[in-house]
């Protein structure tokens, strides 16, 4: 299910639309971002691409991005955010189907993300959590000062699904799209997770290991919440797979009389393998 067009069907708009700057024009950095302060906040938009798999949406249909400028607003087009992750469906992978994006420019998109993930810390509570937050900060009416983070992705993105995620006490808030307002929706307290299901998808909360770190993390589940793997742990599964066949072929053919050489022939394994699995 695509987004619908950001862009208003305005002639006037329209025609100034070859004047606008494009990603190449805009900064793809912002350089007084001060550095972050360990692995995770690398590790875990990593965690979230590599466990997305949507079975309405083929790879090349869909993007995501994380720490990645997003230009949302024609009348200031150098006002953008930062999502810590987010993913766009329907939108190419590649930026007019050639290369990787410097930024997420809306007016060329002309798609908004259709989930955005925040990764919550002291310093960003209220920005990530506007008036859902403990103390909602004053909400910016000026029209020369760029809008909180929640206002551009409630109001102005139109963001279907907002997830805000708290490692340090494993809480997950989920804040859909109702209407013109977001909704919180109940998350449960003992193994908390949600379902998206214009997407298919879920979204759980893991405690493990992933790139050496043991952390809670974010990650992609199934309708049952089992949890999606990454290339690199689908790909561990398929070898053992693999290998526990061949374990169970050997297995049989010795059972049925045939000496470790012809299983060996047949199999393509070596006679020490085949004697390396054979009972002893």
């Amino acid at each position: 299910m695509h987004q619908r067009s950001l862009l208003s069907e305005d002639p006037q708009i329209l025609a100034a639309l070859p004047a606008l700057p494009t990603m190449d024009d805009l900064p793809s950095e912002d350089p007084e971002e001060p550095g972050l302060p360990d692995e995770y906040p690398d590790l875990q938009p990593q965690l979230l691409s590599r466990t997305l798999r949507l079975s309405c949406y083929g790879g090349q249909e869909l993007y995501t991005a994380s720490d990645l400028n997003l230009y949302y607003d024609l009348a200031h087009p150098l006002w953008h955010k930062r999502p810590d992750w987010f993913v766009a469906v329907g939108v190419p992978r590649l930026y007019e189907g050639k290369r990787d994006r410097a930024s997420y420019v809306i007016w060329q998109e002309k798609i908004s993300p259709t989930v955005i993930v925040e990764l919550l810390s002291p310093g960003t509570e209220s920005e990530d959590l506007g008036r859902f937050a403990p103390k909602p900060a004053l909400e910016q009416t000026s029209p020369n000062t760029p809008p909180a983070k929640f206002h551009v992705y409630e109001q102005i993105l139109k963001v279907p699904h907002y997830v805000v995620f708290n490692r340090r006490d494993s809480s997950l808030r989920y804040f859909r799209l109702s209407g013109a307002a977001y909704q919180e929706q109940r998350v449960a307290e003992t193994n908390p997770w949600i379902w998206i299901p214009e997407l298919e998808i879920g979204l759980a909360i893991w405690q493990g290991v992933f790139e050496g770190l043991p952390q809670a993390w974010l990650r992609w589940c199934d309708a049952d919440g089992m949890l999606l793997p990454t290339d690199t742990e689908a790909a561990l599964q398929q070898r053992n797979q693999a290998e526990s066949q061949i374990r169970q072929t050997v297995l049989n053919l010795l059972a049925f009389g045939m000496a470790i050489e012809q299983v060996a022939q047949m199999t393509g394994l070596s006679v020490l393998e085949v004697t390396a699995i054979a009972p002893k």
